[in-house]
Parts: structure tokens; C-alpha cells; sequence
């Protein structure tokens, strides 16, 4: 269960990466005057922090068979899921935010096809960074997290040996 738990967290892992990447590319301080981001640098870098932290001490657990080891990593988990929790309810906003401007945007009775495509690229280009994580991704990184925090503590507490 252990290695079970290892490989779950690096695809959580990467499905982080790839969603932090999309922040930092669409990330611009100078507009966030305009339109802030609704996830907070210190959360996001804490979040990544903490949970690459806890797979290095996860992976030092496998490797040296320490309890504490284990424990050390449930903490840093634990507290880097409820960071990712506060940031999935954050940006659950922008998200449905997003959506209801497009399905508005696209219900316009006025315009041609080609300017209701236009208005909705111009759109799609406003708002925080995080406006563009795709949606799959965010419930993918969900999902494995969940598994991965359950796996975690499941094999700290010796459920299914190590």
C-alpha cells in the first residue's frame, strides 16, 4: 500500500505541476491591479511546498522504514490538502464565474456568430489566472489527492503493513 501510495501522490503531483504552470504563465502582477487572483501566492507556494516536502519524506520513509518518517509526511499532507481545499473552493467561484459570463455572452440575441466567437476569446482573456485551469484537471488532482491522503494514513496507522 505504501508504494501504492507513492505513485498516487506523484500523479497528484503532476497534475499540480501542470495546474501551477498554467497560474504562473497567465499569472501578471501589473494586472492583477485590475482583476486579483482569487488564490493567494503565499497559499499556492505553501501548497507546493508542503506536499513536494511530505513525497520527499514520504520517500524517505519507504526508503528507511521510520515511523516518524510517516507521521512527519500524514502532517505535512494533511496540511497541504487543507490549503489545496480552500484553494479548490476559491477557485470553484471563478470557475462558475467564467462559465455564467460565456453562456450569457454566447445567449446574446444581437451580433453575428463571428462577433459572439470574438466577444468570447476577448472574454476568455479576463479575469484571474486560475481562470483558465480545465476542469478534468482540477477534478483529476482532486480525486488522486483524496486517494493519496487516504493511502497515506492508512499505511501510518500499519494498515496493510510497510
Amino acid at each position: 500500500m505504501d508504494i501504492v501510495a507513492l505513485v498516487t501522490w506523484i500523479t497528484t503531483a503532476g497534475g499540480g505541476l501542470y495546474l501551477l504552470s498554467i497560474w504562473l504563465i497567465e499569472y501578471d502582477s501589473e494586472f492583477q491591479a485590475a482583476t486579483a487572483t482569487r488564490l493567494p501566492v503565499p497559499v499556492i507556494s505553501g501548497h507546493v511546498l508542503l506536499a513536494g516536502g511530505g513525497l520527499i519524506v514520504w520517500i524517505a520513509y519507504l526508503v528507511g522504514d521510520d515511523d516518524q518518517l510517516a507521521w512527519l509526511a500524514v502532517a505535512a499532507l494533511g496540511v497541504a490538502a487543507s490549503l489545496g481545499l480552500v484553494m479548490a473552493i476559491r477557485w470553484l467561484g471563478v470557475y462558475r464565474a467564467k462559465r455564467a459570463a460565456l453562456r450569457a455572452l454566447l445567449a446574446a440575441p444581437d451580433g453575428s456568430d463571428e462577433a459572439r466567437a470574438a466577444a468570447a476569446r476577448l472574454t476568455a482573456d479576463l479575469g484571474p489566472p486560475e481562470r483558465n485551469f480545465p476542469l478534468p484537471v482540477v477534478i483529476a488532482h482532486g480525486a488522486f489527492a483524496l486517494v493519496t491522503v487516504t493511502l497515506v494514513v492508512l499505511t501510518a496507522f500499519g494498515v496493510g503493513g510497510s
